[in-house]
């Protein structure tokens, strides 16, 4: 079950995050930058659009369908996008390739919710939340180099039959978590609004926003400020940047271990929130002041602190929601913050321009400092 979620979220992230590898193809090929990185923007949009929709599908069919369905659908669309020779249409199978892929996020995440024991669940999770840098990398490492030697046709192959291997693997190995019938879930109350009359999930959902903006923050710029201010070639800090991406993904891995242990995801949570606002305030006064000795060993453990939230919280939306409602509180979850990592860019881009990579990391800190007070206390 946490191999084939792995590998279905994995995808998921190879095809919306992946096709930002087709720039340098695109391109290549006379495209406008403006009109490539619109094109590569498409399954991000789609993905955002359709998170919570696809939340409450999972809600009322379970897991296996919308996990069979949704990479059945990205897969279809990858391989409609691979054959059109029209960017228009290219850019509407990317939109509805995201889409789809967002049936991944909440699904694959409830099936580990529901089939490990709580003392394992942050573990596993921790696991399932490797998935997206795992994407990422593979999209990294294969994408660029298809499209160049073989054309962006070719390279969206790739993900077209990888979501046909994963739809038939969730078909076979998913079975759906058991959970109450509705007749019993309504007398428990499982089937009520967790969002009504307690703000324990606005407020975790509150706290990842917040949070991803450091984490977002550092994977948007640390390649640039690393070869721009701190003098190092492109392909040395490429090299570390990986580095630390696989250090993150531990890094998650161990964070959710770490809530096992303990017994809480509320009380890691609040500490990784702390480290943020430690980590990223150091490495903006390390950044200002010019003493990259610090500095880059700061950016390393940066990395790492501001990813480790994701597990911790994911778990713990899942866990709050219950059965009949942790697909929507999960799509409300990753909506948030797909959209304030969105923003980052753009608006930090503008920070960055007029006050420098200092001043972004200090003001990513200033908001991790709002996130600490807005963990709630773990529900018993």
């Amino acid at each position: 079950m946490l191999a084939l979620g792995v590998f279905g979220q994995c995808t998921s992230a190879l095809f919306v995050h992946g096709t930002a590898f087709l720039l340098p193809a695109l391109t290549d090929r006379g495209l406008h930058l403006a009109t490539a990185g619109l094109l590569v923007a498409m399954p991000m949009v789609g993905l955002v659009t359709t998170l919570i929709a696809w939340g409450w599908v999972v809600d009322r069919i379970g897991e296996r369908k919308v996990l069979v369905l949704g990479l059945s659908l990205m897969g279809l669309a990858a391989l409609a996008a691979a054959m059109t020779s029209s960017y228009l249409m290219l850019g509407a199978f990317l939109l509805l390739g995201g889409m789809a892929a967002a049936s991944t996020n909440g699904a694959s995440g409830r099936v580990i919710v529901g089939w490990f024991p709580p003392h394992r669940r942050g573990l596993a999770m921790g696991i399932r939340q490797t998935a997206q840098p795992l994407g990422v990398a593979l999209g990294a490492v294969t994408i660029p180099n298809i499209a160049a030697a073989h054309g962006v046709s070719a390279a969206l192959l790739l993900p077209a039959a990888m979501a046909a291997l994963g739809a038939i693997g969730c078909l076979v190995g998913i079975v759906n978590p058991p959970r109450p019938p509705a007749t019993d879930a309504r007398r428990s109350g499982l089937l009520a609004n967790p969002y009504r009359g307690d703000a324990t999930l606005w407020r975790i959902h509150g706290v990842s926003v917040l949070l991803v903006i450091p984490q977002a923050t550092v994977w948007t710029f640390a390649l640039v400020w690393l070869n721009h201010d701190v003098g190092m070639s492109l392909p040395v800090a490429g090299a570390l940047v990986t580095v630390t991406q696989v250090l993150g993904a531990l890094g998650r891995i161990g964070a959710g271990a770490w809530s096992d242990r303990v017994g809480s995801r509320m009380g890691p949570l609040r500490r990784v929130a702390i480290a943020a606002v430690v980590s990223m305030g150091a490495l903006g006064l390390a950044a200002w002041a010019g003493w990259w000795w610090l500095a880059i060993p700061l950016l390393v453990v940066a990395s790492v602190v501001t990813v480790a939230d994701n597990g911790l919280a994911f778990t713990a939306v899942a866990e709050i929601a219950g059965p009949y409602w942790s697909g929507r509180g999960l799509g409300v979850q990753n909506t948030g913050q797909n959209l304030a990592a969105a923003a980052i860019p753009p608006v930090f881009g503008l920070l960055i321009s007029t006050g420098g990579y200092a001043a972004a990391f200090a003001c990513a800190a200033l908001f991790a400092v709002c996130a600490v007070p807005l963990v709630p206390p773990d529900k018993r």
